[in-house]
Order: C-alpha cells, then sequence, then structure tokens
C-alpha cells in the first residue's frame, strides 16, 4: 500500500504540488507514465493506414503520422477512426493515471491535476515517439487538444479557440496547432498558479512546438501547404 505522509502525519496541498512530490512513493509515478506512455503509442494514423489500408501514411505527403497528412493523403470514413483512436487514447490515459493516484496515493484536488499533467505528457510522448513504430509520430495535436479538454475548460477555450480562429482564418492548421502548443502553459499557469504544473505543462506546449518546427519554417518562407477538405489522391488531383 502506498502512503502519502508528511512530518504532521497529514496530507496538505497548501505549499503546492512540489511540496507533495517529495513525500510520494515512486511506484505510482511510474505506473501512470507507463501506462500512459503506451496508451500514446496507438497512434490511429499509423494502425488504420498500416494495418487496414495497408499503405503507411508515414511515407506520404509530409512524411507525419498525424491526422492532417492522413485525411490529405486518404480521406475519406477511417479518418474518424483516427480522430476516436487519438481522442480515446489521452482520456484513457489521464482517467487511468487519475484513478492511479486517487486510490494508490491520495484523493486531494491539486495532486489530482498534476497526475493528469503527468498522465498527459506522457501519453503525448507516446504519440509522438511510439515505441513499436520506430518512434516515428505524430505531432500530437488531437492528443494534446483532448489533453487540454480533461485539464480546464478554460485552458481547452483558449487553446481551442486560438486553433480555431488561426486556422480558419490562414488555412494553416500548423499555425493554429503551434498556437495550441504555446499557449498551453501560460493558460495553464492562469487557471492552476502552481510550478509544477506549470513546467509539466511547458513541458506539453514545448513538445507540441518542437514538433512543428519545420511547418514554423516554412511559415515565415511563405511555402506552408494550406489546408482544404479536399484531399489529394495518389495522381496530384483532389477529390
Amino acid at each position: 500500500m502506498f502512503v502519502l505522509t508528511n512530518t504532521a502525519g497529514v496530507l496538505s496541498a497548501d505549499s503546492g504540488t512540489l511540496g507533495l512530490l517529495t513525500q510520494i512513493e515512486v511506484a505510482p509515478i511510474l505506473l501512470v507514465a507507463i501506462i500512459a506512455y503506451f496508451c500514446g503509442c496507438f497512434n490511429g494514423a499509423v494502425i488504420v493506414s498500416k494495418y487496414i489500408l495497408r499503405d503507411d501514411v508515414r511515407t506520404h505527403g509530409s512524411g507525419n503520422a498525424g491526422l492532417t497528412n492522413f485525411y490529405r493523403t486518404f480521406g475519406g470514413p477511417l479518418t474518424l477512426v483516427v480522430i476516436l483512436t487519438d481522442v480515446i487514447k489521452a482520456i484513457v490515459a489521464i482517467l487511468v493515471g487519475v484513478a492511479i493516484v486517487r486510490y494508490m496515493v491520495a484523493d486531494t484536488a491539486m495532486l489530482l491535476v498534476l497526475a493528469k499533467y503527468w498522465a498527459g505528457m506522457f501519453c503525448l510522448l507516446g504519440h509522438m515517439f511510439p515505441c513499436m513504430f520506430h518512434f516515428k509520430g505524430g505531432k500530437g495535436i488531437l492528443s494534446g487538444g483532448t489533453i487540454a479538454i480533461m485539464m480546464d475548460w478554460r485552458i481547452a477555450l483558449v487553446v481551442w479557440g486560438g486553433f480555431i480562429i488561426l486556422a480558419a482564418l490562414t488555412k494553416w492548421v500548423s499555425l493554429g496547432s503551434i498556437w495550441a502548443g504555446a499557449s498551453f502553459p501560460v493558460a495553464t499557469w492562469f487557471v492552476y498558479q502552481d510550478l509544477l504544473i506549470f513546467l509539466l505543462g511547458l513541458i506539453v506546449g514545448a513538445l507540441v512546438v518542437w514538433k512543428h518546427r519545420g511547418n514554423l519554417m516554412r511559415i515565415l518562407k511563405g511555402t506552408e501547404s494550406k489546408f482544404s477538405l479536399h484531399h489529394k489522391m495518389n495522381g496530384g488531383t483532389t477529390k
């Protein structure tokens, strides 16, 4: 049994999550990380394209194993399967992480928020660097956006609101994605004002921005592809 105690023998969140972290057993922390990472490894775009369509999406277009490249390459109703896979895995990772911390550590509000961020970070790492797919995954926007929703509605509003506005106005999904990554830690601090939670949010946001560094360079050069509801076929035409 894993017990969380302080010098007074009573759990207190007044000192912030940094104070709580030093009192938590290593086992539940590692367990959450491992489960969340392997949840993230179930990349919808790779699974659908490689095992259902028998045509790995990473060999097409941008080479990215994400929703945008999948839709541009294949389109069709299987896009919904990709969406559901990447959304559900993030939800499962966070819910399981929270459950582990609640039952193996303690049931306090800030500790459960910390569990969400910890699980969300490792789920995103699994999505971006899946061990079962040679560490070549997606850029984390769909899963990351789901993680934002799971954290707090205010964070989701900032992240998704900016993403939708920028993507709609510019037709650059990547620009909205960069906003999502950059705004996530800022919104996290605004909502929680906790250093450790902010640092985890910063890592999540930095991963998303870093994954889009090539897109950012193309945006600055004016060569970034714009999103269209019509996807390209093998012959280069659209439908």
